[in-house]
């Protein structure tokens, strides 16, 4: 059993890929197969955590904590990965298709990367302007955030998909034995497993919601709620109007 699991994947190759293509394989798996996955699990399901005394409890920071850390370390150790391949002399013209997507994840996570520096401003009471009101771009809903919203989660959502097809085109290219395939493989149907569970438990909460309470007077909660399958916890709510005013 060991002996196959150590095994190429394809018994006619060998799997000898060298310093700088083995760190660079693990740069990037760690970043893309692991980190970033998580983190956007992390921001999609963990906006109101259990046990959390919401709407008298607001902006919980655990899942944006995750998001923006675990996201910022992965473009971090891309950048490693894309130096390391870079400082590799040996030719691999069999890895084309495996560079295309590489750096097409790598153009979408510099995008979000920018976008997340020009977002705007928050507002609200716990970042009011510096005039003192509580205007913010993501407070107000404004036109420019709404974009911003949708933007980055299709390209989230994208770059995540064209990484995992980049992750697994590396692996067959430098003909990864078979517990690597195993192993991520797995943890991406453990994380899929998950996501369909809390899904299905409504845990996609609105974000301004979740930030803000559900008052119907404020900005963001007389638009649409943002996001693909998500709910607004308000709706739950006997009275959302004075739950979030207490």
């Amino acid at each position: 059993m060991i002996d196959w699991l150590l095994s190429p994947i394809d018994p006619t190759r060998g799997h000898d890929v060298g310093f700088f293509l083995s760190w660079h394989a693990r740069c990037m798996v760690i970043a893309w197969g692991v980190i970033c996955p998580a983190a956007v699990l992390a921001a999609r399901y963990f906006k109101i955590l259990p046990g959390q005394n919401w709407p008298h409890e607001l902006d919980n920071r655990f899942w944006w904590l995750c998001h923006w850390k675990g996201q910022t370390f992965a473009y971090v150790l891309s950048l490693v990965g894309v130096g390391l391949i870079l400082a590799n002399t040996g030719e691999r013209p069999d890895a084309w298709l495996h560079a295309t997507l590489g750096y097409t994840v790598l153009g979408l996570g510099t995008a979000q990367v920018v976008l997340g520096i020009f977002r705007g401003s928050k507002g609200g009471p716990t970042a009011p302007a510096s005039d003192g009101s509580l205007s913010g771009d993501h407070y107000d809903m404004t036109a420019w955030r709404v974009a911003f919203e949708h933007i980055h989660r299709v390209l989230g959502y994208l770059a995540l998909l064209l990484a995992a097809l980049a992750i697994l085109s590396g692996l067959w290219s430098s003909n990864a034995p078979r517990w690597m395939w195993i192993m991520i493989n797995g943890y991406w149907i453990l994380l899929i497993g998950v996501a369909i569970f809390l899904q299905r438990s409504g845990r996609a909460h609105d974000t301004y919601q979740a930030i803000w309470g559900p008052d119907p007077s404020l900005p963001g909660n007389k638009r649409a709620k943002m996001g693909w399958g998500t709910v607004r916890p308000g709706d739950q709510l006997e009275n959302p109007a004075s739950e979030g005013a207490e």
